[in-house]
């Protein structure tokens, strides 16, 4: 069964190629969603997928690549404002 994720990552994460790594990470599970920097130096994830693979996905965030320093990870799981096709990075 499909379920929607949130993840916020928190330390190092911005200019270390996380985002990028991310999508890699999110193609490779069979993830499909969003990925984007935000304000305040964190990373913003949502992410569509089976239970296990969205936990895939959050247990590697919680290194990221290895330019990063993750110092922590939020996860909810949120009702799906939309269908993700594919996986990408956003731009704001």
């Amino acid at each position: 069964m499909q379920q929607t994720w949130k993840i916020i990552v928190h330390g190092k994460v911005q200019g270390v190629f996380y985002r990028q790594s991310t999508v890699g990470q999110a193609i490779d599970l069979g993830v499909k969603g969003t990925v984007r920097n935000l304000p305040d130096g964190s990373v913003e994830i949502y992410a569509q997928g089976t239970q296990e693979q969205l936990k895939a996905l959050a247990d590697w965030c919680r290194k990221g690549p290895a330019r990063a320093v993750v110092t922590g990870i939020n996860t909810e799981k949120v009702d799906p404002a939309e269908q993700f096709h594919g996986f990408k990075v956003l731009r704001e």
